[in-house]
């Protein structure tokens, strides 16, 4: 969808305005002289930037909301049809859409378009690929969905043919997307409240892929399932990534040293491109800073922006954030909630320097708690101890199918130490009287659980 912005769409209003996504989004169309207000459940450190800026919040759904002169509505699949704005908007014959169908005409605006798309890691190689663009002073716009400290939040707003955003598949939303370089991080069986079995996703991908002109470049991780299938009979070029030479670009000579970061030199095509430093801990970082150097390599960006940009890279909020200690316990937030996810910031956090290695995981959704519920047993294995406090609904209700007291167990089965604490400040108390000094804690999940490291170390 290519909207008119100039003659037929001056006035647009944002459904969920304080989205990490949303908001930029309508940051992005304020700066070009458009008209933007929108609607939240509440304020919050976004929407009072967004009114910084002049953007009108409205706290509160309200069909009394939207008036007469809006001209477009934009919602995101969270957003029910029974929502009384999106009700009131179509009553009044306003044209309403979906996120992603806004997010797809801007990118249209871009010669040098990147969509990162993957089920784990497209914030963190989002925030790479920002940093490499940055550091080669391209003057890219971004919108990445997490807030990077270099740009002070979720986007910056460029003046290049450069856009770099986060490309999402639930409800195949990174359909709606053409860019000129597409990223693949990995495939794996998530959101199953909407997709239906892995091959459904798999085929999502790749019409993702497909819709890379001829000029234009699909990056993707050589050992994703289904690979073969995804990129068979793809009009781009395909360039693969991975740990081992099978792949186009790959990494030799890996270090990990005791402080967590990681050391490797990059390899294209059997030639050594650079040694690349990182400042985070994980294989799955290599993995994801590999990703960057192929699509900036594909930009055409010279190996010492690239090498520069992933040196900057400090990580972005509740990416393995060190939050700070307590009585000499490291604290650590990770937005980890799938099971691959979880097996990879342990096994990250296995390689800096603890003593005993505490996990706070917070379930997301019932959904997702159920699906997931037999690779829980084994996701924890390098975590020495483990709580799991209350299922975090999200947009879900409770209908009784799953509580974390069985996913305790499931975990208890693998003969692991696990226990269930619904409260947060019991968590914080059951910590403060049993970890020790050396101990590392991380608090994991994309809910709330962050919570319970912050109180942790205001003591």
């Amino acid at each position: 969808m290519k909207l008119d912005f100039e003659n037929t769409y001056k006035n647009i209003y944002f459904i969920g305005i304080g989205g990490i996504s949303m908001s930029g989004l309508a940051e992005i169309l304020n700066f070009k002289g458009l008209h933007v207000s929108g609607t939240d459940v509440k304020s919050s450190d976004v929407t009072i930037h967004l009114e910084s800026l002049g953007i009108k919040v409205n706290y509160g759904h309200k069909a009394e909301n939207i008036t007469d002169d809006i001209d477009l509505v934009v919602f995101t699949a969270a957003v029910k049809d029974d929502n009384p704005e999106i009700v009131a908007a179509k009553a009044k014959g306003i044209l309403v859409i979906e996120r992603s169908d806004l997010l797809g005409s801007i990118m249209s605006w871009y010669s040098q378009s990147i969509a990162v798309a993957g089920t784990h890691g497209k914030t963190t190689t989002t925030s790479m690929l920002s940093e490499i663009l940055l550091a080669d002073n391209a003057d890219p716009t971004i919108s990445v969905g997490g807030i990077l400290s270099t740009i002070g939040g979720n986007t910056k707003i460029g003046n290049s043919k450069f856009f770099l955003a986060e490309a999402c598949e639930y409800h195949d939303s990174f359909l709606k997307f053409n860019p000129f370089v597409a990223v693949i991080l990995n495939v794996e069986a998530e959101h199953l409240d909407y997709f239906k079995d892995l091959h459904q996703i798999q085929t999502s991908f790749k019409g993702f892929a497909q819709n890379v002109p001829s000029e234009g470049y699909v990056i993707i991780n050589n050992d994703t399932v289904g690979k073969e299938y995804i990129t068979s009979d793809l009009k781009a070029n395909v360039i693969t990534y991975g740990l081992d030479n099978a792949a186009n670009w790959y990494a030799d000579n890996i270090i990990h040293e005791p402080n967590g970061r990681n050391s490797f030199d990059a390899v294209f095509n059997g030639k050594i491109m650079g040694r690349i430093a990182l400042r985070i801990p994980g294989e799955h970082n290599i993995l994801n800073a590999l990703a960057a150097c192929a699509a900036a390599n594909a930009l055409t960006l010279p190996m010492a922006s690239i090498i520069t940009g992933l040196d900057n890279y400090t990580g972005v909020n509740r990416r393995f954030q060190y939050k700070g200690t307590y009585n000499g316990i490291s604290v650590i937030d990770d937005y980890a909630h799938h099971t691959t996810e979880i097996r990879a910031t342990l096994a990250a956090a296995q390689k800096v320097e603890h003593k005993t290695l505490w996990c706070i995981f917070q379930p997301h959704t019932y959904s997702r708690a159920k699906t997931l519920f037999e690779d829980f047993g084994n996701a924890f294995t390098d975590a020495d101890e483990i709580i799991v406090t209350d299922i975090y609904a999200a947009r879900e209700k409770d209908t009784g199918i799953i509580h974390s007291r069985d996913i305790v167990d499931k975990i208890k089965s693998h003969g692991k130490s696990a226990r269930y604490i619904s409260s947060f400040d019991d968590i914080v108390d059951f910590i403060k009287s049993t970890a020790q000094p050396g101990d590392m804690l991380i608090t994991m999940g994309a809910g709330d659980v962050y919570l319970v490291g912050e109180n942790l170390v205001k003591g």
